[in-house]
């Protein structure tokens, strides 16, 4: 199958805002213990654990690369799928991971995810699966909420300290005349990954703000998976892109290309994964 065709279709659901209920704490745990079980290859303690929160996994090879993928996705078409799913490459071990929680709403992030995902090996792809203004009040916001499945899933990464990074899109305007904003979220230091990634858009010409070294907007220090990271000492890497440096623009071909350096660079075994 083409996997970037199933994650594409997966993501546009949320267009249609259809109800969002987040997942009740019985819920979260056993997605959490689930997923756990899947990262640390036990897959078959995993889908076990995972039916009991309305959750399969099914193995996936993509037909461009060959690579085969576990999917755990909601095995219904009820409230749980409109929880969010997860990707991860089978029987490689996860290096790192790209997290989209607006899908739809930052327009093409979760297509740039799906081709980071496809663009590196030992990865991991996190994405949501209901537009941030579904539901009541800001429920559905799941970069901003701790009751979501989503959050409960990264969780279990940055707990066997995976680095991320976390894509969102903005719109370029007259106080935002970047192509690229890249932060720590919480952290206000800059790990050696964020100036990888800035020094690597850099070199593309892509006008980037630094959020460790510069006032910029955006930086994301509010973002709970962030904070997340912060505690766990995990890398975390909050990307905000300009329409231009997205799927389809004029700048996204060289911002896909910086992401996936840093990527690649956390899929060599011989790299720490926490730079």
């Amino acid at each position: 199958m083409d996997l970037g065709s199933r994650i594409a279709d997966y993501s546009r659901q949320a267009a249609d805002r259809a109800p969002y209920t987040p997942p009740t704490g019985t819920r979260r745990e056993r997605l959490a213990r689930g997923v756990g079980h899947l990262l640390d290859g036990d897959p078959d303690r995993a889908r076990q654990v995972l039916a009991s929160a309305g959750f399969r996994v099914t193995r996936l090879t993509d037909a461009a690369s060959g690579r085969r993928y576990d999917e755990v996705a909601a095995r219904g078409d009820g409230p749980e799928a409109r929880w969010g799913r997860l990707y991860v490459h089978a029987e490689a071990g996860v290096r790192w991971n790209v997290q989209v929680p607006h899908p739809v709403a930052d327009r093409d992030t979760e297509t740039l995810g799906a081709r980071l995902l496809e663009g590196a090996p030992h990865g991991a792809l996190v994405v949501a699966g209901a537009h941030r203004t579904s539901g009541r009040g800001n429920t559905a916001d799941v970069a901003h909420r701790t009751d979501s499945a989503f959050h409960a899933i990264v969780l279990e990464l940055q707990k066997r300290d995976i680095p991320g990074i976390q894509l969102h899109g903005f719109a370029k305007g007259a106080s935002r005349p970047y192509d690229a904003i890249v932060s720590s979220g919480a952290a206000h230091t800059a790990s050696e990954a964020a100036e990888r990634l800035a020094d690597l858009m850099d070199s593309s010409d892509l006008r980037v703000c630094r959020g460790w070294s510069a006032r910029c907007p955006l930086e994301g220090t509010t973002n709970v998976q962030g904070r997340a990271a912060e505690r766990h000492g995990t890398t975390f890497l909050h990307v905000e892109l300009a329409p231009t440096a997205r799927d389809g623009g004029a700048k996204a071909a060289p911002a896909q290309a910086a992401l996936t350096g840093v990527l690649a660079h956390w899929s060599n075994p011989r790299q720490s994964v926490n730079r």
